[in-house]
């Protein structure tokens, strides 16, 4: 089992920024694919950024493209989502998911996931 811990959510005003961390204790990212995902209340959970496990491959949905950034360090130890120009539709709970062989949007297809953090945009 891999835990995966998220951290760096809160409340921003409209326009402003945040970067989200995710952390696998033990573990390290160069050996999963990992993507976070947010959920907000009464609707499905979407896919916003994904890394490949070798870090230089990346994709979003046109919804974020321009603002987020998924990067990892250089240890693989941490996989972070940079969000910048924040709009009060990017509130929601986001996800850090990862798993061995699968990088595509689907959280059906994630194995491992965090508890989640809530990011809340105000107008």
């Amino acid at each position: 089992q891999v835990k995966l811990v998220e951290s760096g959510g809160g409340l921003v005003q409209a326009g402003g920024s945040l970067r989200l961390s995710c952390e696998a204790p033990g573990r390290t990212f160069r050996a999963y694919n990992t993507a976070w995902f947010r959920q907000a209340p009464g609707k499905e959970r979407e896919f916003v950024a994904g890394i490949n496990k070798n870090g230089g491959s990346t994709n979003y949905p046109d919804s974020v493209k321009g603002r987020f950034t998924i990067s990892r360090d250089t240890d693989g130890n941490t996989v972070y989502l940079q969000m910048n120009n924040l709009k009060p539709e990017d509130t929601a709970v986001y996800y850090c998911a990862a798993d061995r062989y699968y990088s595509g949007s689907s959280p059906r297809n994630h194995d491992y996931w965090g508890q989640g953090i809530q990011v809340t945009v105000s107008s």
